[in-house]
């Protein structure tokens, strides 16, 4: 397979475009992955650009959404695994997956595990529920790196907490049934319902949270759930945490927030502890990459992650079979 990239900016000069919070965005040099570059505006303390290769232990990990829901994965990562460098795809050009079939779903995780494997990454975390849930199988064993899922982390949290279960997820996760297979296989005696939700991650990714309109959605929506009087409640898209303060008006105070990220990532921290492939060393800043525009995802992952990343475009081979590229173009 063959990728294309090109550098984020807000127009044909390769200016710097700004973003939320004030701060600047700074296009990628082109550099390879791992050759010296800029360093990044905000970057985390201690991260760094500047080594020629990749050791095993400090390999990245690579991190893959939709979009920008990862980044709440990406953000337990840093707490847990503070020395682990990263490699983050959002493949913000096919977003939602919600709708996508399962056969979509496992293409598009073939090619983004295809352009993990060529950045040297050690791991992959999907940070997507729905990919979890439709690809996970198909793709675990045909790479030479492992794999890991939400599905069964985010299971195993909710069993500990309450036995009365609810799932808010994407349409295709929900019609999956992955999580209420997953919970019934650790404890049958829990009931489980689970709600699709397909408004959330347009109203996530378009940067509609606090509107009013947002919370009358939100509610429409937890209604079948409340009515069940359920005493845990599981994020099955990576791109609900962001909508905790407005689950938080709605939900009783008796009710548990799963997280799966957290969860995930303890996993991810045990497996490469079990592989003896934990890295100790600095960690370089993490390499942001989209299949979309890099602008929208910068600005809203910035909300996230209290520094503003530099993100680089690229173009999966499916998407250079459909869309003209700019790059093609100018060859």
């Amino acid at each position: 397979m063959q990728w294309s990239s090109k550098t984020s900016s807000s127009g044909s000069d390769g200016a710097d475009f700004p973003c939320s919070d004030g701060g600047t965005v700074y296009p990628l040099s082109g550099l390879p992955l791992g050759q010296p570059g800029e360093s990044l505006s905000g970057s985390l303390p201690g991260s760094f650009l500047g080594r020629t290769s990749w050791g095993r232990e400090s390999a990245p990990i690579g991190l893959f959404d939709s979009g920008v829901g990862g980044v709440t994965v990406l953000r337990e990562l840093y707490e847990q695994m503070p020395h682990e460098s990263v490699v983050y795809f959002g493949d913000t050009a096919r977003l939602p997956y919600g709708k996508r079939s399962a056969e979509e779903i496992i293409e598009f995780a073939h090619e983004i595990l295809e352009w993990m494997g060529q950045q040297g990454v050690k791991m992959v975390i999907m940070a997507c529920n729905t990919s979890s849930a439709l690809a996970l199988e198909a793709v675990q064993g045909k790479y030479d790196f492992p794999i890991l899922g939400l599905i069964l982390p985010g299971a195993r949290a909710a069993v500990r907490n309450g036995s009365r279960i609810g799932v808010i997820s994407t349409e295709a996760t929900a019609k999956s049934q992955a999580y209420a297979q997953a919970i019934a296989e650790i404890n049958a005696e829990a009931q489980v319902w689970q709600v699709g939700c397909p408004p959330f991650v347009p109203l996530i990714e378009g940067n509609r949270i606090f509107e009013a309109e947002t919370e009358l959605i939100v509610r429409d929506y937890l209604a079948p759930l409340l009515q069940q009087q359920i005493d845990t409640l599981v994020y099955g898209c990576t791109h609900y945490p962001y909508l905790e303060p407005v689950l938080r008006k709605i939900l009783p105070d008796s009710v548990a927030l799963i997280d799966p990220a957290s969860h995930v990532v303890s996993a991810a921290a045990k497996e490469l502890d079990a592989l003896g492939l934990r890295s100790t060393s600095q960690p370089r800043p993490t390499f942001f990459a989209v299949s979309g525009q890099p602008q929208p995802f910068a600005a809203m992952a910035t909300q996230m992650l209290g520094y503003c990343p530099q993100v680089e475009q690229v173009l999966l081979p499916t998407l250079i079979s459909n869309v003209a590229s700019p790059l093609l173009d100018a060859a």
